[in-house]
């Protein structure tokens, strides 16, 4: 049921361009290299929106006709922003963070269509129980929380074997608040 107008999505995320698909909408991936740095005194949902806005901006101004969708989602304890990991190690140090504590997951996105960019986002709260050493070890051996901000996936093993509950959108948690960006692109059609 895609009823919009041809939308970019700017992101290389398989998990969001997966999100869209089961969405039913149709879109195309272009990606633009960005400087994902920020001013120091924003707060954490003001840089996600920084980011988010900084990527939907790199878009040459000669689209009109389509959406372009961008999005940056960071995790958070205790005010502090826990990106994606440098390597194994610091990848156990932020899972061991998270292990038996609640944090949030912040996803920003913006649209932009015809010149004009509006941005929001949702905040979810994630709640891990105490994860062992060796149960840390064997996630971080598989690969997969090398590219995600925080160290993990929701969907994936870790998530399903580690997280107690959540407070908010799951799909926010994966990357991309589905519903409410179902209800923003509909303001734009």
């Amino acid at each position: 049921m895609n009823q919009f107008p041809p939308i970019i999505l700017a992101s290389k995320s398989p998990r969001r361009q997966e999100l869209l698909k089961l969405m039913g909408i149709n879109f195309r991936v272009v990606l633009k290299d960005v400087d994902e740095s920020f001013p120091e005194n924003l707060s954490s949902a003001e840089i996600a929106v920084f980011i988010s806005e900084k990527k939907v901006r790199a878009f040459d101004q000669s689209i009109t006709n389509e959406i372009v969708i961008t999005a940056d989602t960071i995790v958070v304890i205790n005010g502090q922003i826990l990106g994606k990991p440098e390597n194994e190690e610091h990848a156990f140090e932020i899972l061991s963070t998270l292990s038996g504590n609640k944090h949030e997951v912040i996803t920003a996105v913006s649209l932009m269509k015809n010149h004009q960019v509006t941005s929001f986002y949702e905040t979810s709260e994630v709640y891990f129980k105490t994860l062992s050493a060796e149960q840390i070890r064997y996630y971080i051996s598989t690969g997969e929380p090398m590219d995600k901000a925080g160290a993990y996936g929701i969907q994936e093993w870790i998530g399903l074997v580690g997280i107690e509950k959540i407070n908010g959108s799951y799909t926010n948690v994966v990357g991309l608040p589905t519903h409410r960006l179902y209800q923003e692109l509909l303001k734009l059609v």
